[in-house]
């Protein structure tokens, strides 16, 4: 198991007059991405779920102007390479 490396990084701040310094200690990078991962993809999901419902109710109400607005963006949830 590979060793990992506490890094902190040194922050002044001043509160009441007085200048204070904290030591933060950073988030590695690989939980920085994974987390990031993690949101991007419940942020997709949960924005392509709600289109599909948009699409379904202009399908539903007949209004076909809002369906080819929706549809439009639609598309980029669904391109593949």
């Amino acid at each position: 198991m590979k060793k990992q490396k506490v890094s902190y990084r040194l922050k002044s701040f001043q509160q009441n007059g007085d200048k204070k310094l904290i030591a933060k200690r950073e988030i590695p990078f690989e939980i920085k991405l994974a987390s990031q991962l993690v949101l991007d993809d419940l942020c997709f999901s949960w924005n392509k779920a709600r289109l599909e419902e948009k699409l379904n109710e202009a399908i539903d109400q007949q209004d076909i102007e809002s369906f080819k607005r929706l549809s439009d963006s639609y598309k980029s949830y669904i391109w593949e390479a």
